[in-house]
C-alpha cells in the first residue's frame, strides 16, 4: 500500500504559526515552548505566506548580529515556500528535501497548512518500513518459528 504524508507520516494538527510582523524573539520563544524547529508564517487571513526555522533564527538573525527583539520575521523567513500535499508520498518529500536542502516542509490542503513534515519524521517512517520488510523476509526465508 502506498504511504501518504498525511496520515501515514504526520497527523493533521493545529500548526504553530507567527505573522511576518512578529519578532524573531517571539518565534524563538514559541519554538522553545513547543519543542519544535519550524513555524508557519501566516498572513492576515491565516493563509501560508512563509516558513521560519531554527536555522533561519541562527543564520539570518543571530549570526548576522541582528537584535531578535527588534528583527521582524519578514526579514528572515522563507517566503512562498515549497509545500507538499497530504497525498504526496514520503519519497516525493525526501526527494524535495534532499534536492533543495530543506529539513521541514509545510503540508497544505487547499489553502490551509495542516501539518509540517520534518526529515526526522520521514527517517522514522523509512526506518519502520525497513524493519517491517526485514521481518517479512526473515519469516519467508526461515519460516514462522513460533508456530502459526
Amino acid at each position: 500500500m502506498a504511504r501518504k504524508i498525511v496520515p501515514d507520516i504526520v497527523q493533521p494538527v493545529d500548526v504553530a504559526s507567527v505573522t511576518a510582523s512578529d519578532t524573531v524573539l517571539d518565534a524563538a520563544k514559541i519554538m522553545r515552548d513547543k519543542h519544535i524547529a519550524a513555524l508557519i508564517v501566516v498572513d492576515a487571513d491565516g493563509k501560508l505566506s512563509g516558513i521560519v526555522t531554527e536555522r533561519d533564527v541562527v543564520f539570518r538573525a543571530t549570526a548576522e548580529g541582528k537584535d531578535p527583539a527588534a528583527t521582524k520575521i519578514a526579514d528572515i523567513m522563507t517566503s512562498n515556500p515549497d509545500t507538499l500535499a497530504p497525498g504526496d508520498s514520503p519519497s516525493d518529500a525526501l526527494e524535495l528535501m534532499q534536492t533543495r536542502n530543506y529539513r521541514h516542509l509545510p503540508v497544505v490542503d487547499g489553502d490551509k497548512c495542516v501539518a509540517v513534515v520534518s526529515v526526522r519524521d520521514l527517517f522514522n517512517s523509512v526506518k519502520e518500513q525497513l524493519e517491517e520488510s526485514i521481518r517479512e523476509t526473515e519469516a519467508f526465508v526461515f519460516g514462522d518459528r513460533y508456530g502459526a
